[in-house]
């Protein structure tokens, strides 16, 4: 954390609008020219249990979450069961405050709401103490007494808001216009008092002796607040997404709802439909007949999609899906995030399947490599998935508005019109060759296809190998035919991305460096962040973040492994995953891999990979403070 930043956390608990009030200051905090990067975290229950959300912001870009917090403001969990009563969650009603405190940086506020907590349970907390050994600022609030004057003790909420402002001595002007356009009547009226009357309580009854302060900044065009979830959801509709199937599951569900909040609208179609199965083979269906479609869930959904999945693979049929990871196996943690499903989308399904997966890293490839992800399906006529986890579906940053202004892409790709048709092979029962499986035909190993109700345009679309028309056949030439045919898409889809497009993977540090650090996924801007602060204290380091899972990128991480001695491979998952596919691919450079791995259910931090690469790259002895794990072992 640096001086000239702010990272606020609001806690509460779930169903206490948590997630509604951090957003409505992030939006405030960005319209006053700050750049920001949200980190949510939330407990699988609808109501009640420890929630928070934190905003860091600043008058320079952020791509992590950073390093512990320096403000709070705990409200309580106002639907923790009385303990008097033996609850099943005890003393959760404190956990807003008592949970939180271990992160909160020396010099750091602390606002509590002491109109909900009880003295008896915040003295249990020592705080007093450790506030005086960590040099806190304490400000006791009754911000429940305050709503309920106004006449709704949900207000609290936005009691907490005017006096965090207050304190940050910044001004309510952002504020109060976005509840302006949030809110109206006797409800907008009623925000807006609690809002000044507590601002100006807390101007006129406190000194800030603290140093934490809303810091300052300027943007240079239009900022829009956008997460991984929204940048997946635009991307698929800027492409021309326009079918799209699910069952709610978390943390999918955040696509699925932008999609049928937004497809309707564009006269578009979003089912929602009994079970994941369903849900993948309607969008096969879907694209079939001639819509762009998509589909998609988390972990377990994801595994009730492996049949439609090989049905798109062998039918040809364009698909997109994507895979939100949650930490597993089985329901495992379904809030948490974790990268424990690489291995479960790469390899799910029965045969010698063909697919492509790209692991976007941050918020603005999340809306590229959808937008990619539709191109290649429909070129290729092939299955392709976005898997991304829940750290990046979850988290918001601000982002050009003029980033979005792209063309949309209506087209479908590798179709023929009626004309073509006319012109095409066809058996001598009429049927359109819509596999055609001679190599010199098919170079790039696409056979372009029909769409359902085109003169001449009529074949068989089955789920066994089959004949070019699409009957049937166990004939073993045929049968090697067609394997290899679909096996060229991926060496085409290969040589495209390394010829025509920009570089999936990103890079950054030191060009010249012999030490390295990899990573995939969300944890990219983390990684970035880390190798930009050793660079900063005199080590020579370069960094990469991979977002091309299949076809592998085979070609570029050769090179920046043969660039580097040794490299660290970061990753939130328990067995390695993303270093076992490098070695897979590779078949070398084991010797130079070392892991870096942490699934305790919470992402990385940026000192955390600091610390990592000091002790394992860097020759520093020390014990790791954070709880990560290294693969081999540090010493080893």
């Amino acid at each position: 954390m640096t001086d000239d930043e702010l990272i606020w956390r609001i806690a509460g608990g779930s169903g206490d609008g948590i997630d509604s009030t951090s957003q409505n200051f992030a939006k405030a905090l960005m319209r006053s020219g700050l750049d920001i990067f949200t980190h949510r975290h939330y407990p699988s229950r609808i109501r009640g249990g420890h929630t928070y959300v934190e905003i860091r912001a600043a008058g320079h870009e952020v791509q992590s979450r950073g390093d512990g917090y320096n403000f709070l403001l705990a409200l309580g969990d106002s639907f923790a069961r009385n303990p008097k009563e033996e609850a099943v969650y005890g003393d959760e009603e404190i956990k807003p405050l008592s949970e939180n405190l271990d992160e909160l940086r020396e010099g750091g506020v602390i606002v509590y709401d002491s109109g909900l907590l009880e003295e008896d349970d915040v003295a249990e907390l020592n705080l007093e103490e450790r506030a005086e050994e960590n040099d806190w600022h304490v400000f006791p609030i009754d911000l429940r007494g305050m709503a309920k004057e106004h006449g709704r003790e949900v207000m609290r909420n936005t009691a907490g808001v005017g006096v965090t402002a207050a304190l940050l001595e910044m001004e309510l002007d952002h504020i109060e216009n976005l509840m302006t356009d949030a809110m109206s009547g006797d409800v907008l009226e009623a925000n807006l008092s609690i809002l000044r009357d507590a601002y100006e309580m807390a101007q006129e009854e406190y000194e800030f002796e603290h140093d934490v302060r809303a810091p300052t900044g300027e943007h240079d065009e239009e900022q829009v607040l956008v997460s991984g979830s929204n940048a997946i959801a635009y991307g698929a509709l800027d492409e021309g997404c326009r079918f799209i199937a699910g069952y709610p599951m978390t943390p999918w569900t955040d696509v699925f709802t932008i999609m049928s909040q937004n497809l309707p609208k564009m006269g578009g179609i979003s089912e929602q439909v009994e079970d994941e199965i369903a849900a993948a083979a309607l969008a096969v269906g879907a694209s079939h007949a001639g819509a762009k479609a998509m589909s998609g869930s988390s972990g377990g959904g994801f595994a009730l999609m492996s049949e439609p999945l090989g049905l798109a693979e062998m039918t040809e049929t364009p698909l997109v899906l994507v895979e939100s990871m949650r930490a597993g196996p089985s329901t495992g943690m379904p809030t948490k995030p974790e990268q424990a499903d690489l291995e479960h989308v790469l390899y799910t399904s029965q045969g010698d399947s063909q697919r492509v997966v790209f692991a976007p890293g941050n918020i603005e490839e999340a809306y590229d490599q959808t937008r990619m992800a539709f191109h290649v399906a429909y070129e290729y006529q092939i299955p392709t998935i976005l898997i991304y986890d829940q750290k990046l579906s979850g988290e918001n940053k601000n982002v050009d508005e003029s980033f979005f202004d792209r063309e949309p892409n209506p087209s479908l790709g590798s179709t023929l019109t009626e004309e073509e048709l006319k012109e095409a092979a066809h058996e001598a029962t009429g049927k359109f060759m819509r596999f055609q499986s001679d190599p010199d035909e098919t170079e790039n190993g696409v056979s372009p296809r029909s769409l359902p109700g085109q003169k001449g345009g009529r074949y068989l679309a089955s789920g066994n190998e089959h004949w070019p028309s699409g009957h049937i056949a166990e004939d073993p030439d045929n049968r090697v035919l067609q394997m290899d045919r679909r096996k060229r898409k991926i060496e085409s889809i290969r040589a495209e991305l390394d010829e025509e497009h920009d570089s999936q993977q990103t890079y950054f540090g030191d060009d010249s460096a012999d030490l390295g650090i990899i990573t995939w996924g969300s944890q990219q801007g983390t990684v970035e962040e880390a190798v930009e602060r050793l660079n900063d204290d005199g080590h020579s380091v370069k960094g990469i973040g991979v977002s091309d899972m299949m076809p592998f990128p085979e070609q570029e991480m050769t090179e920046f492994l043969e660039s580097v001695d040794e490299a660290l491979v970061v990753e939130m998952n328990a067995s390695a995953q993303f270093r076992g596919l490098l070695q897979k691919e590779l078949g070398r450079f084991g010797p130079k891999l070392t892991s870096m791995l942490k699934y305790n259910g919470n992402p990385f931090e940026p000192g955390e990979i600091v610390e990592g690469f000091e002790i394992r790259l860097g020759g520093d002895s020390a014990e790791p403070t954070a709880q990560v794990r290294f693969e081999p072992a540090a010493g080893d």
